[in-house]
């Protein structure tokens, strides 16, 4: 029986991931989404053209790879629409080989408006949602409330009226005014649209699968630090973003994962509220911000920038069972005499090496300084070709973390990407 790999963000999300999957596609035969929803957007960018994927897998672009939505995501039918259709006008036809678990639960236009009316109330205390309903969704799902997509196929109507006029009440109580006439149209419109595809009993097609030795490789969304157990709580996302969201948000027994992949940024980002113990308010942070082109591919807002953080690193890489590693956006940091990298915390009078539960707003990063690369690296084609300094930043981080990094993103581009002779694939 074949084995399932993971793809895992080991930051707050926006590592690149996206890009990655489309790098590893031709390597498997199925690629499956295991959680979040429509705020997580996967950019790619190949052929001179520009991508961003928000529900759907990452590997639909290349052989002809079946992709599935799995049971542990939140679907949103109104965007999935939107995105479908621009991939079938860029002669990308889904149909036949994009699969939707049954089990995964749909954002209703009210989610969306009850996402945005609990923010505003939280005042100073907002956690930066995107307001798309994804908190909203998974929290029925956990009150046993949701509406799942095999939903669509019986007894939609009288489902969606109960569920609509629970979060209406909800609404009246608040006081908040709102108007979903013309949103809740598209979304209807949009179900009509989804039941086009196949609706599948997720958990068997997967593991039937792996009995036929079909290799999956399972993509993730957002990151570690945003694990709704393991992140910066409360300021995280509502799934469990780790690797052992796969085996829930698949239907995949923990004995049949195979290797996981970890993948972060050569520095550190994060969008919205909560802590960020590396973060530049300087001239250095704003470098970073632009150079990076730091701006959500869904949202569009600023993330804020830092250098990178080995304790958090640390962490996320001990949670996950991480295997191998990718380290993206190295390029960046070409344009920077001297790279910082946080080895530790001083909280107080405290030295610390572990990634605290409850953050403080005196924790110090204890940095280690490196020389910068200072050459442009966008338009190499092999390891050996690295700086030296590359290679020294990346033989410091190989040392701490004791883990290989086994690719390198040198560029944005699907073909800007260095896969190092340690690559491991089963």
């Amino acid at each position: 029986m074949k084995k399932t790999d993971i793809l895992i963000g080991l930051q707050w999300g926006d590592e690149g991931k996206g890009k990655i999957v489309d790098v590893l596609t031709p390597h498997y035969d199925v690629i499956a989404r295991f959680q979040g929803g429509p705020n997580a957007g996967h950019t790619l960018k190949f052929n001179g053209e520009k991508y961003i994927l928000r529900s759907i897998p990452s590997g639909i672009f290349q052989g002809g790879k079946i992709n599935v939505i799995g049971n542990g995501v939140v679907l949103d039918p109104l965007t999935f629409k939107e995105e479908a259709e621009a991939l079938a006008n860029n002669g990308i036809d889904l149909t036949k080989r994009l699969f939707i678990s049954k089990k995964t639960h749909l954002i209703l236009p009210t989610h969306r408006i009850l996402d945005v009316a609990y923010e505003a109330t939280k005042g100073n205390e907002k956690i930066g949602t995107t307001g798309r309903g994804i908190g909203p969704a998974y929290s029925d799902k956990i009150s046993r409330n949701g509406l799942r997509t095999g939903d669509i196929l019986n007894n939609f109507e009288t489902k969606y009226t109960a569920a609509k006029s629970r979060h209406e009440t909800i609404l009246k109580s608040m006081n908040y005014h709102y108007d979903i006439a013309e949103l809740e149209e598209k979304w209807l419109q949009s179900i009509e649209y989804l039941k086009q595809f196949k609706l599948i009993e997720g958990e068997y097609f997967i593991n039937q699968s792996l009995k036929k030795y079909k290799s999956i490789l399972a993509e993730g969304a957002q990151g570690t630090l945003l694990d709704i157990d393991f992140g910066s709580y409360p300021f995280v996302t509502s799934s469990n973003t780790i690797s052992a969201g796969c085996a829930t948000g698949l239907g995949i027994a923990p004995q049949n994962i195979g290797e996981v992949y970890g993948i972060f940024k050569a520095y550190c980002t994060r969008v919205g509220s909560g802590p960020f113990p590396t973060e530049l308010f300087d001239e250095t942070g704003y470098k970073m911000c632009e150079i990076g082109n730091e701006f959500g591919s869904v949202t569009g807002r600023q993330r804020r920038c830092g250098w990178i953080d080995i304790v958090a690193l640390k962490y996320s890489i001990m949670i996950n069972g991480v295997t191998q590693l990718i380290m993206m956006k190295s390029d960046v940091l070409s344009h920077f005499d001297t790279i910082k990298i946080a080895v530790a915390y001083k909280i107080g009078s405290n030295i610390t090496e572990e990634f605290p539960s409850d953050f403080y707003e005196n924790i110090e990063p204890i940095y280690t300084e490196l020389p910068g690369w200072k050459s442009d690296i966008t338009k190499i084609s092999s390891e050996n070709e690295f700086p030296e300094e590359l290679n020294l930043f990346i033989q410091f981080l190989e040392n701490e973390l004791k883990i290989p990094i086994v690719i390198v993103s040198v560029g944005p581009d699907r073909k800007q990407t260095i896969i190092r002779e340690s690559f491991n694939l089963q």
